[in-house]
């Protein structure tokens, strides 16, 4: 029997590769991840050592080693102490902070809430909501899509998760939205300390308005349940019928509710944009669109082939949360390097997304290298893992699956929109990537006669 290649260690960090004193590599992230992970690969390969935020984190590149954190087989990995470290105290208790036996006991839970039947009745409440929230927009030719579509699904998760929160004011929704903001973005802080002027300071008073914010509709919630998650997580009981307190249920909420309008707004910006850039597509995903009612059922939503395998196409090439953490709870090994216990792991999906070893010509738009011919992503079992793979896979993906097809159902049937085909995003990497010009359309009305020989055959 051949023996067992020797564990490699972590190769030493050159003068380069340790970057600046105290924040290390970070700035570099910051500027252009995708070329700090590319050279890290070049250099190192999968494992690597990368400083970053004060700390010796190993970065792990392509679906191998992106796999094995994830999908976690030793249990060497755990979700709480990193994300705690980034933004723990904003989002603290959220199933994404949980770790081993006590994340599969809250997942279980959770789970009722995003049922197919829930599902269903989900889909029926966001198709009004969406519809006009799309029929709001003023057409424009430099309309800005990102704010837009962050007020939208914003509402959206207001709408289903909260019943509406009794038609909170535009007003009270901004200021929960910009509290949103500030928790998020409070992950890239180099001052960890609620300084005042601060993102660490901004984010806990965001936090702390979140709270307030949710506390307020619980006891009507708890009174009198209605069809919405909020009234569900209050109502989801365990196998020995015990339910969330009410401090668990805020905490989920809280969670819960930036992951369904941060992700889908980033998704919804980049099909914009790609749609802008691609009006074949763009007739394409129409044709089918306008060809269904104003109110898809969830199994119509569904047959949109060509929206959904653009969705694909634009969570592989901008990926929503292109990079995720973890912290070794004990000494383990990836590929043949041994990652000792308490470091800090990064782990980037969204660098698989684009290897050439995975995908064909990867910068290209090509919904195509998704459908039933070619299925590019099948090219390798992690090549393409938009939300993330193991116990940890995201919750509510196919919610958000089904938001995102409803917006742009909408949008579809009640716009048409151009963007230059020279356009690159600035985008914004200090938490989950945005582009700080807003994302320009030049959006301008569907002619009415086209609608309306939909609705009123």
């Amino acid at each position: 029997m051949a023996a067992s290649p020797p564990v490699r260690e972590l190769p030493p960090l050159t003068r380069r590769a340790r970057g600046l004193p105290v924040v290390g590599r970070t700035l570099d992230y910051v500027r252009d991840p995708q070329a700090l992970f590319e050279r890290q690969w070049s250099e190192h390969g999968p494992v690597s050592p990368l400083p970053l935020l004060g700390h010796p984190w190993v970065l792990l590149l392509g679906p191998d080693a992106c796999g094995a954190a994830l999908t976690n087989g030793d249990k060497a990995f755990a979700n709480a102490p990193a994300w705690t470290y980034l933004v723990g105290p904003f989002f603290r208790r959220g199933l994404m902070l949980l770790d081993f036996e006590e994340h599969r006991l809250h997942r279980r839970i959770l789970q009722q809430a995003f049922t197919r039947d829930r599902l269903e009745g989900y889909s029926r409440s966001l198709q009004p909501a969406a519809r006009a929230g799309v029929a709001a927009w003023t057409p424009d030719p430099a309309f800005r899509a990102h704010p837009a579509l962050k007020a939208l699904t914003l509402d959206l998760a207001a709408q289903i998760f909260m019943g509406g929160a009794e038609l909170t004011s535009p007003e009270e929704m901004d200021r929960v939205n910009r509290a949103f903001i500030d928790c998020v973005q409070a992950a890239s802080a180099l001052v960890r300390r609620p300084v005042p002027g601060t993102r660490w300071w901004r984010a806990t008073r965001g936090r702390r308005r979140l709270e307030e914010f949710l506390h307020g509709y619980l006891p009507a919630r708890r009174a009198a349940p209605g069809d919405d998650l909020l009234s569900q997580l209050c109502l989801l009981e365990d196998d020995d019928g015990q339910r969330f307190g009410d401090q668990a249920v805020v905490d989920h909420m809280i969670f819960l509710m930036m992951a369904a309008h941060d992700t889908s707004t980033s998704t919804l910006t980049t099909m914009t944009e790609m749609l802008g850039k691609h009006p074949e597509w763009q007739e394409r995903c129409r044709a089918e669109s306008l060809a269904l009612g104003p109110d898809p059922t969830l199994a119509e939503l569904e047959g949109l082939t060509s929206l959904d395998l653009v969705m694909r196409e634009c969570l592989r090439l901008r990926a929503p949360v292109p990079l995720v953490v973890r912290r070794t709870v004990k000494d383990t090994e990836v590929l043949g390097t041994r990652i000792p216990a308490g470091r800090f792991v990064a782990v980037a999906p969204g660098f698989s997304h684009l290897m050439a070893e995975h995908w064909s010509d990867p910068e290209r738009f090509d919904p195509e290298r998704f459908g039933p011919e070619r299925r590019e992503d099948r090219s390798h079992r992690h090549a393409w893992m938009p939300f993330g793979a193991g116990v940890h896979k995201c919750l509510g993906m196919a919610f958000a699956g089904i938001e995102v097809t409803t917006v742009m159902h909408h949008l579809l049937r009640r716009c048409t929109w151009d963007v230059d085909p020279g356009y690159r995003p600035p985008l914004d990497h200090r938490s989950l990537p945005f582009p700080t010009d807003g994302q320009p359309l030049d959006l301008r009305p569907l002619d009415p006669r086209s609608l309306d020989s939909q609705e009123n055959p």
